[in-house]
């Protein structure tokens, strides 16, 4: 077997705390409750600085602690519908869509949601979504949530 192959495979998935992650988070543990595939669920954060003086506006070890308290509590709630299946959680500080395609180098696929924190309300695909369906070295699906307008078709 190759570095790349693995005996069940493994998902990626990308989570946020919105609900377009939490959708993407649902669909990959359903897929792998199908493919006997690991999930990888991974949250990123970045703490926000102070533009005038460069300092942090919060400690770090605030924003990991979040992360790592609000991936955990998203995990226990979608994992109840499908305990068979096995969920990795990774807190990873860095730019969402960095980590993302670093944490999916090894992956057979890539989920993420449409639309997450930040960016702009109306867009159909997020800047995180957009950056690894061209970055990804694996196949990508994007989960259009619940949440997410509808616009015309063209």
């Amino acid at each position: 077997m190759s570095d790349r192959e693995t005996a069940h495979g493994i998902i990626v998935v990308g989570v946020d705390g919105s609900t377009s992650s939490r959708e993407a988070l649902e669909w990959a543990v359903r897929q792998a409750g199908v493919t006997g595939a690991k999930v990888v669920a991974v949250q990123a954060w970045l703490a926000p600085t102070d533009y005038a003086t460069g300092g942090l506006l919060v400690p770090e070890e605030e924003w990991a602690t979040e992360a790592e308290a609000s991936l955990a509590s998203l995990v226990s709630h979608v994992a109840a519908d499908q305990p068979q299946v096995e969920i990795e959680q990774r807190v990873v500080k860095g730019h969402p869509a960095a980590a993302l395609v670093e944490a999916a180098r090894d992956a057979d696929l890539l989920v993420v949601g449409s639309r997450g924190h930040g960016g702009f309300t109306g867009t159909l695909l997020g800047s995180v979504s957009h950056h690894v369906l061209h970055r990804a070295g694996c196949p990508v699906v994007v989960v259009r949530g619940t949440d997410a307008p509808v616009g015309p078709s063209h």
